[in-house]
C-alpha cells in the first residue's frame, strides 16, 4: 500500500476540481450558455495557477513537474479563451472565441424564418393553417446549449436552408418552463429541447422522423430527406 504524503493532498485537490466539474455539468442546462463559458474558464485557470503554469521551472526541473506546467499552461490558455468567449458573447465551448469573428457572427444573425408558438392550440391552428405543406416544429430553450449549435452550425448551412425553404417552420421558445411549455413537452414526449418534431402535408407527425438531440448539418440533411421521401 502507498503511504501517506504531500501526494494525497493532490489527489484531494484533483477530485475537489472533478467534483466542481460535474455540478456545472449538471446545472449548464439551466444557465445561459455564456455563463456556462465561463465558469468553466473559471475553474481551467484557478487549478493552472497551482500547476504552476505561470511560474518559472529550475534548470533541473524533472520530467514530470516539465509534464504538469505543460498541462497547466493548456488549461490556462483554455480558461482564458472560455472567458473572453463568454465576454464576447460567444454560445460554443467547442468554439469559444467565434463571436469576435465577424464574418461568424455575421453568419449567426441570419436565422431561420419560425413562426413561435404558444400553446397547443395554438399549434393545433398553425398546423390546420399549413395543409399541403410539411412543417417542422423546433423546441428551443435560451439555456439550452444544443439549440445554440443549432443555430451557429446546422440551421446556417446552405443546403439546410435550402430545404426548409420549402417548409413551414414553427418554434417553440420553453425557456420559462411554463404550464403551456410542459403540455407541448408532454404531448411530443420530450423531456426538454432540442427536439425537432416533423408533420407530413395532412399535419400529421411523422413520429419516426423525430429528432431528438443534436444532429449536424450533413446528419440533418439526412434527415430532412427522409421527411420529404416519406412523404412524397
Amino acid at each position: 500500500m502507498p503511504k501517506a504524503g504531500p501526494w494525497m493532498g493532490s489527489v484531494q485537490n484533483f477530485f475537489g476540481v472533478v467534483m466542481l466539474g460535474m455540478a456545472i455539468w449538471i446545472i449548464s442546462p439551466v444557465i445561459p450558455s455564456a455563463l456556462q463559458s465561463a465558469l468553466w474558464g473559471v475553474l481551467l485557470i484557478i487549478p493552472s495557477i497551482y500547476l504552476h503554469a505561470l511560474d518559472g521551472l529550475p534548470p533541473r526541473a524533472s520530467h514530470w513537474a516539465k509534464f504538469w506546467k505543460g498541462v497547466g499552461i493548456v488549461a490556462l490558455v483554455t480558461g482564458i479563451a472560455l472567458l473572453i468567449g463568454a465576454l464576447a458573447g460567444g454560445k460554443s465551448l467547442s468554439q469559444p472565441l467565434v463571436g469576435l469573428n465577424f464574418a461568424a457572427a455575421d453568419k449567426k444573425t441570419t436565422s431561420l424564418p419560425f413562426e413561435r408558438v404558444a400553446n397547443l392550440a395554438d399549434l393545433d391552428a398553425k398546423l390546420k393553417n399549413a395543409a399541403g405543406k410539411f412543417v417542422m416544429l423546433d423546441f428551443y430553450a435560451d439555456w439550452c446549449a444544443s439549440c445554440k449549435e443549432y443555430e451557429q452550425y446546422t440551421f446556417s448551412d446552405p443546403q439546410v436552408r435550402q430545404l426548409l425553404g420549402k417548409a413551414v417552420l414553427l418554434q417553440a421558445d420553453v425557456t420559462q418552463n411554463s404550464p403551456d411549455d410542459e403540455a407541448m413537452l408532454a404531448r411530443f414526449h420530450l423531456f426538454g429541447p432540442p427536439g425537432i418534431i416533423f408533420f407530413d402535408r395532412q399535419g400529421h407527425e411523422i413520429s419516426a422522423l423525430n429528432v431528438v438531440g443534436y444532429q449536424d448539418a450533413q446528419r440533418f440533411l439526412v434527415t430532412l430527406n427522409g421527411v420529404f421521401s416519406a412523404k412524397e
